[in-house]
């Protein structure tokens, strides 16, 4: 069985919805298919509850008219009997009778996650019903019902497995399972989501649960680039890319996939496919356990960094120096992406600035500290262990034209990043792109 994952904009109109259903069906075989809410639909449910924190119903009323007028529309375009349409037309009603409800109620973050949460309900209703109408035996599985965290937020393995497969054995013979993505409840029971990555990671919990033949990821390119086509002439997809690849490409700023979304599929064996929409002949981005030696897959870039270094002649010869520095930012929740050591000074990098000046007030007890800000980590990914011959001089030369701030090799067998200017970041791209996939 494959679990199959549809962003928003792959359900974003009734034609979307319709050329989706006949791509998930048309070989007949059983699939599992997660759904996102359709897109713009959750940047409306965020504007609504922005009215209700303000204490302002009547703009939150607004906005639910446009978008329940909206939906309206999409089901008299998609549906073509009757009585489909009007059996969606009343969930649809009952749905935002229920968000008006919200209006007069004290608003807090637990109803904000409430509301988030119907964009993802409606639109795997509509779907479900449109299958159904067509003659396909489709279920709609409620993603509250068998997708869990527990106390520290972390997708509940144990109980997602036993939930999904109780769910398989009890309804059997369906050709499509339709659930949402994103959604989940919490320890509590509350009501939830995923946060990072969202609905692939609702697709990859999924697939690693049931041993999922294939999890596939439809987005709206073919597949992940070897660079960043929106700055980088000529880009090409990757064909394959093994797990870590795959981490340090989305980690550091491939928008295709969210880092945490593939941890479960790596750790279950699972084969993650990136495929696209639009183009469903095209082959697209295998992910798996294949590690292919010799070559370099792909550049990635992640901008808005904040470079911080900090000097100091106590740390020559000194023990201990490191940690206290790096108990500085676990104290405010920082999180560190690079780090470069010298006898007499250490820097980092951070993406977070929330506590910035608060870090650096602290910093400053151990050496002086100098902070660079508009930095972007740049980072080549491919067969870069220690026993492999040239690449890392390759990606030198690339940049002799360039400034760099920062060199971190070593860490990973897969990784070699760097630290520019956010100025230079299309020129730096470019520059590795002419040098190493010509």
């Amino acid at each position: 069985m494959k679990v199959l994952k549809f962003g928003g904009t792959s359900v974003g109109s009734p034609q979307r919805m319709q050329d989706v259903s006949k791509l998930i069906t048309d070989d007949g075989e059983t699939k599992v298919v997660v759904l996102s809410a359709m897109s713009g639909t959750t940047n409306s449910l965020v504007e609504i509850s922005g009215y209700l924190y303000k204490k302002n119903p009547e703009g939150a009323n607004t906005i639910i008219n446009q978008l329940e007028q909206k939906y309206v529309e999409h089901i008299n375009a998609l549906y073509r009997t009757e009585e489909v349409k009007q059996k969606t037309l009343e969930f649809l009603h009952e749905e935002f009778d229920y968000l008006r409800s919200f209006t007069k109620v004290h608003f807090t973050s637990f109803e904000e996650k409430v509301i988030l949460a119907q964009g993802e309900i409606i639109s795997t209703n509509m779907v479900t019903n449109y299958l159904q109408e067509c003659g396909i035996k489709a279920f709609l599985v409620n993603a509250l019902d068998i997708i869990r965290t527990d106390k520290n937020a972390e997708p509940d393995m144990n109980y997602i497995k036993d939930k999904i497969t109780k769910m398989l054995e009890n309804n059997p013979g369906y050709q499509i399972y339709v659930t949402q993505g994103f959604i989940c409840r919490n320890a509590y029971g509350e009501i939830d989501n995923l946060l990072r990555g969202g609905s692939d990671y609702s697709a990859c919990l999924i697939g690693a649960a049931i041993q999922a033949e294939e999890i596939q990821i439809w987005t709206d390119i073919d597949g992940m680039h070897n660079n960043d086509p929106r700055y980088v002439d000529h880009t090409e997809p990757v064909r394959q890319l093994y797990f870590e690849e795959a981490a340090e490409l989305a980690y550091f700023g491939a928008k295709i996939l969210h880092p945490t979304c593939i941890q479960p599929a790596k750790f279950a064996r699972v084969p993650v496919r990136l495929l696209n929409t639009m183009d469903p002949t095209a082959p697209g981005t295998i992910i798996n356990n294949d590690f292919q030696r010799g070559t370099i897959k792909a550049v990635a870039a992640r901008d808005g960094n904040i470079c911080i270094q900090i000097n100091s002649s106590r740390m020559l010869l000194a023990y201990g120096f490191l940690r206290k520095v790096f108990e500085i930012f676990e104290t405010y929740k920082t999180s560190i992406d690079m780090v470069c050591t010298s006898e007499v000074g250490v820097s980092v990098t951070i993406d977070n600035r929330n506590h910035l000046a608060d870090i650096i007030n602290e910093l400053k007890k151990y050496g002086t500290v100098n902070v660079e800000e508009d930095m972007c980590i740049i980072c080549v990914v491919g067969d870069l262990a220690s026993d492999n011959i040239g690449f890392e001089t390759k990606v030198c030369m690339a940049l002799k034209d360039v400034p760099v701030r920062m060199i971190s090799y070593g860490g990973s067998p897969h990784n070699i990043s760097f630290v520019v200017k956010d100025a230079d970041k299309k020129q730096t791209l470019q520059a590795l792109s002419d040098t190493l996939f010509k």
